[in-house]
């Protein structure tokens, strides 16, 4: 017999045991999976970023509003080449739990600065010239099935309009598709729309967008509007916008850390699970190892067998979790995708699937270790003796 068609049987002794290691190892996988997309989404949130753009926010906090007054004198900066503004609106559909990351723009100058929204031309100039327009991303359109032309209510768990209620109607004049790294899922609409009718904190922003004439002047132009606003009673904070989306994930805590954290706990325990579980195996097989033995396998061969089990035990429930994970994250991708503007778009990338496939051998190897010593250690004279 072969040593795969040994490994099998080995496998196979007894099969509820090897299903359900098999089980703990899918689950440990299948919690990496998901945890290593949305670890790789955070680590590539500011791939979309662009060199030449700032953002301006208040700097006691960015969700701090700013006058919106501030606008015509940062484009006076020089190495400004344009400038906008949004306003976070807290957005959704129906119901609060069909939540929209919206925003309030003022919709020529910011989608002229957010040129990578991939907007046609006619539906972009629909949307400029629209007072109660909405720029939808294309997966938001998708997941709830909108139109354009398409007149809908949003409602703001933030913002209330002086007539008491919270939503405001809309029509869709433009649909824009994202990129790998940035996904389609955000709405905008017009910010002086939003602004004529909400009950307080009008004419503030929650920050300016700004466009240089070149990376080099960056620098330049943050000190410039930061040194503008000094002791005034909003001061300002000025970042490039790779470093605004990274101090934003910060404010929900160390995510990597708790990542990290979730899926070595789960590895941990499930390396002590497997592990325990094949000793006990070579024990029960004591005897069987020495009829081997007596046969003239070497304890080498042995040795490999037992480690042979472990890894193929490793690699079918690490596999079925890779491949689980990948049903949740492309399927699950519409319901997931209303945070992807800030952390990437959630997939299963070769970033999780190399890794996995490396640690299916560390522990299909270190498990095997130990029950792989025992058998080799085994003596043929004293097995027969327990027999």
């Amino acid at each position: 017999m072969t040593d795969l068609g040994l490994i099998l049987s080995g496998l196979g002794r007894k099969s509820f045991r090897t299903a359900l290691l098999a089980f703990a190892i899918f689950i440990a996988f299948l919690i990496y999976t998901v945890l290593g997309a949305f670890r790789v989404s955070l680590e590539t949130a500011g791939d979309a970023s662009s060199e030449t753009r700032l953002a301006v926010s208040n700097r006691i906090n960015f969700t701090e509003p700013l006058p919106l007054a501030y606008l015509n004198r940062i484009q006076q900066v020089e190495g400004v080449r344009d400038a906008s503004y949004s306003m976070w609106f807290g957005g959704f559909f129906q119901e609060e739990r069909n939540f929209l990351l919206a925003f309030a723009v003022e919709p020529d100058s910011y989608t002229r600065i957010y040129s990578d929204l991939n907007i046609p031309e006619d539906q972009r100039q629909a949307f400029v010239n629209s007072r109660d327009g909405l720029l939808v991303g294309r997966q938001t359109a998708e997941r709830f099935g909108w139109t354009l032309g398409q007149q809908i209510p949003i409602s703001s768990n933030i913002w209330r309009r002086r007539d008491g209620s919270n939503t405001w109607p809309v029509v869709i004049r433009a649909i824009y598709d994202g990129s790998d790294t940035q996904g389609a899922t955000a709405v905008y609409i017009n910010y002086e729309y939003f602004d004529e009718a909400r009950a307080f904190a009008n004419d503030t922003v929650g920050n300016f967008n700004v466009q240089t004439v070149s990376p080099d002047v960056n620098d330049t132009v943050i000190r410039a509007i930061d040194a503008q606003f000094a002791n005034s009673r909003a001061e300002t904070e000025t970042v490039t916008e790779a470093a605004f989306q990274a101090a934003f994930i910060d404010q929900q805590g160390n995510l990597g850390l708790i990542i990290l954290g979730v899926t070595g706990a789960a590895f941990s325990t499930v390396l002590l699970i497997v592990g325990n579980a094949m000793v006990g195996a070579v024990r029960e097989r004591t005897g069987e190892i020495a009829v081997m033995k007596t046969l003239g396998f070497s304890s080498g061969r042995i040795g490999r067998i037992v480690v042979g089990e472990t890894l193929l035990l490793s690699f079918i429930g690490g596999g079925l979790g890779l491949l689980i994970g990948w049903v949740l994250l492309t399927g699950g991708r519409e319901v997931l995708g209303g945070f992807s503007p800030f952390f990437g778009t959630l997939r299963f990338s070769p970033a999780v699937l190399w890794p996995a496939l490396g640690f299916m051998l560390v522990l299909g190897g270190v498990t095997g270790l130990v029950p792989a010593w025992n058998a080799m250690r085994v003596n043929v004279i004293t097995a027969f003796r327990r027999i």
